[in-house]
């Protein structure tokens, strides 16, 4: 009897666990190519990876699928007519968006346009790029060092993620932290070992001539 009780409990439980949708906490962010071997395409990714600084490939695929979804909406929302309020409201909305973090400007309101836009356009908004062309980085690698290491703010929020999407009321607000010792802080620990070693060789210094004019 019990043998047949924990066999019916079990029966249940797997059919209430599969009943039902599953959902999870994650969805993914890129996909991989169709053609992992298509050498146009791996000299462009190579071309991306070098001019921009980027760690891998990934990188730069996350960015496609971003810009694959984009261009998804807006040619949907072509295919309705002008007046229809889906396209309206919907088409507003993505555009707005795009204004919103640089990629098309007020001269570019129109859902053609977003068709237009392109993988360079949305690695030139990365935070990466923005430090760089700003001055604070002496080379495009440098520049994701310092947003690696803190040294980086975008208003009051210091930010350690080199594909944030810089907005472009905020690019003006990006500066050093306060706490860097670029942006005024205290010296770094690399900083304060040479101080540590050249006050240690002062002191050490000074005796050595106090003895000799005894």
């Amino acid at each position: 009897i019990n043998a047949e009780y924990m066999g019916y409990t079990f029966e249940c439980l797997f059919f209430f666990d599969t009943m039902g949708k599953k959902y999870r906490n994650f969805s993914k962010v890129f996909h991989t190519p169709r053609r992992p071997f298509e050498k146009e395409r791996l000299d462009r990714e190579l071309k991306y990876c070098g001019e921009y600084g980027l760690r891998c490939k990934r990188e730069v695929w996350r960015v496609q699928f971003v810009l694959t979804k984009m261009r998804a909406t807006a040619r949907n929302l072509l295919t309705l007519p002008e007046d229809h309020p889906k396209r309206n409201l919907e088409g507003a909305a993505l555009i707005r968006r795009c204004m919103k973090i640089g990629l098309l400007d007020e001269t570019k309101q129109k859902l053609d346009y977003v068709l237009s836009l392109t993988v360079p356009d949305f690695m030139e908004r990365r935070l990466q790029t923005v430090v760089f062309k700003l001055g604070l980085a002496k080379s495009i690698h440098h520049a994701r060092v310092l947003i690696f290491q803190r040294h980086i703010r975008v208003g009051k929020q210091i930010v350690n993620v080199p594909s944030f999407m810089v907005h472009v009321n905020s690019e003006k607000h990006i500066d050093f932290a306060p706490t860097s010792p670029f942006g005024g802080g205290k010296p770094g620990r690399v900083q304060r070992q040479k101080l540590a070693a050249e006050a240690k060789k002062a002191q050490g210094g000074g005796g050595e001539e106090e003895e000799d004019d005894d």
